[in-house]
């Protein structure tokens, strides 16, 4: 049997688009015996509370019927059913114009990033049917996760399992599924058909890499990550077992990847999709001539073409020469257009307006956070009279400890780099650098800084980076105690420090733009706290 795997990009909401999206997939796998589709192509995902309003799953059963006329070839396609006890998330086979086979995803994952309990219900029975003169089971996303369902589904006499998925990225999950699958394969000695969403959905980003294993868990196919495309190969009980290809024909495997490369695709896909679907023509980045400003704007110009982004430089009272300079390379380097907007005058307006209530203190903290919100209102007023998307510069490690200006550098409508920890927002520079050097050395080399009081770097607040980061990941991502953190070789007093940074930063988080998902455990849909809490478990 023949089948294409079509991975496409499609958008929450957008039925009739999304719709037009499958049928032409479908017209361009050619020919073949089945054309499978992602997890919800026709809705998108995830659709969230959209379930909720009947007009919704109306529009999506009509789309539905629409595909199975419209469809050049048997394809099975992902959304959202009605039942008697309520929604669920399907697949259905069409054929010969007409809807011949429904499927109900039965296992429903409510962890992490996913909460499908709230919106479906599960479905309690196999699909194992006849496609092509192939014993072929359907099934969704998280009912492969579990090796029961493949050996059940072998021993009703399915030879090839095929498998409609929204699967979002984080580093590292790549190489985790494809050995699942391969797992799968060899233990119920089937072959898997595996379609993976691609594209970026509010915080998630999905990597694509569908993929086909044949019995042994030898890999036939795979497709490209982070980008749309389609992949051919031939599954069944006659198929020839052999691996791959020598380019991206049909059956051949596209090259894997890791580390900083896929964390710069997952951000630049995720960055340009948001912008891109939320109706965001241009963006605007604000220029410190720090490393994270720098990165950011980067993807940015990687993204959307240097033409879409606007770099507005805001030097202030405490701005090194050397940081501007490195901000105007930086933009001359990626060829933006660049912008300067002292801040010195508005500062010092607001000192005067503040003069009458806090003229008599000492400066402090307050005179540091006015300079970054008077930057922040200066990005969002060219949002609001120019309509450019305000990229938020800030990343993981800052946001975590809340070493971030409410209303100052938090301002803006994305964050590309909000779930990468500093560390590795170096690694990201210098990756991008070795593919063309476009970020200035100075600005990697030199220690960050915000630069809102004379000399001051950031390890004047914080702990060394490798240290701080270490300790996040520990705390934040792993869920660690500080006596664990502390057993693990961390300094107790620094560990403490942290958590307590960690916990009192909650409020802002709240008030943070959305980001780019790329680690197991992001701020938002992964990691949810209360605000108000007494609780001090995690010392």
């Amino acid at each position: 049997m023949r089948i294409a795997l079509a991975q496409i990009n499609v958008t929450v909401g957008d039925i009739e688009g999304n719709l037009e999206r499958c049928l032409s997939a479908v017209e361009k796998a050619g020919a073949v015996d089945l054309v499978v589709l992602p997890e919800l192509a026709l809705t998108g995902y995830p659709p969230e509370d959209l379930v909720a309003r009947p007009e919704f799953v109306e529009r999506n059963l009509e789309a539905l019927r629409s595909f199975a006329s419209g469809a050049s070839a048997p394809a099975i396609v992902g959304y959202v059913e009605r039942t008697e006890s309520g929604l669920a998330n399907a697949a259905a086979l069409v054929r010969d114009g007409v809807v011949q086979t429904v499927y109900h995803k039965r296992l429903l994952p409510n962890y992490g990033v996913f909460d499908e309990e709230r919106h479906f219900e599960p479905g309690h029975r196999d699909c194992v049917l006849d496609i092509a003169g192939e014993q072929c089971a359907i099934t969704i996303c998280e009912d492969i996760w579990t090796p029961d369902t493949t050996a059940r589904l072998a021993a009703e006499g399915a030879a090839v399992v095929l498998n409609l998925s929204a699967s979002p990225f984080h580093a590292g999950k790549a190489a985790q599924r494809e050995a699942m699958l391969r797992s799968r394969a060899t233990d119920a000695e089937v072959w898997v058909a595996y379609c993976n969403l691609v594209g970026g959905q509010d915080e998630l980003v999905f990597d694509g890499r569908s993929a086909v294993i044949a019995p042994g868990g030898v890999l036939v196919a795979r497709a490209a990550a982070f980008a749309e495309g389609t992949v051919v190969a031939e599954v069944g009980r006659q198929a020839e077992i052999t691996s791959g290809g020598k380019d991206l024909a049909p059956g051949a495997i596209a090259p894997a990847m890791e580390g900083p490369h896929e964390t710069y695709l997952a951000l630049k896909l995720g960055l340009a999709d948001y912008a891109r679907k939320n109706g965001f023509t241009d963006v605007v980045v604000g220029l410190s001539g720090g490393i994270d400003s720098a990165v950011v704007a980067t993807l940015a110009a990687d993204a959307l073409g240097p033409d879409r982004v606007h770099g507005v430089l805001m030097p202030g009272p405490y701005s090194s020469e050397g940081s501007v300079e490195d901000a105007l390379l930086l933009g001359a380097n990626l060829g933006l257009d660049v912008l300067t907007l002292p801040i010195g005058t508005p500062f010092e307006s607001f000192l005067g307006a503040l003069e009458p209530a806090i003229g008599g203190l000492s400066a402090d903290v307050t005179e540091e956070n006015l300079q970054a919100r008077v930057r922040g209102t200066l990005l969002m007023a060219l949002s609001n009279k120019l309509g450019w998307l305000v990229l938020a510069t800030g990343n993981k490690s800052e946001i975590s400890v809340g070493y971030s200006t409410l209303y100052g550098d938090m301002v803006g409508g994305f964050a590309p780099i909000k779930d990468v920890f500093k560390t590795r927002v170096w690694e990201l520079a210098r990756w991008r650098n070795e593919q063309g050097a476009v970020i200035p050395e100075a600005i990697i080399a030199k220690p960050p800084s915000a630069e809102l009081r004379p000399d001051q770097t950031d390890q004047d607040t914080l702990p060394p980076y490798e240290v701080l980061d270490a300790i996040l990941h520990a705390y934040v991502e792993m869920d660690l105690s500080a006596e664990q953190i502390v057993a693990g070789g961390q300094d107790r007093a620094t560990v403490e420090r942290v958590i307590q940074m960690v916990d009192a930063a909650e409020y802002k988080r709240r008030q943070a733009a959305p980001g780019t998902r790329v680690t197991p455990k992001a701020f938002g849909r992964d990691r949810r706290m209360p605000i108000t809490n007494r609780y001090r478990g995690g010392q």
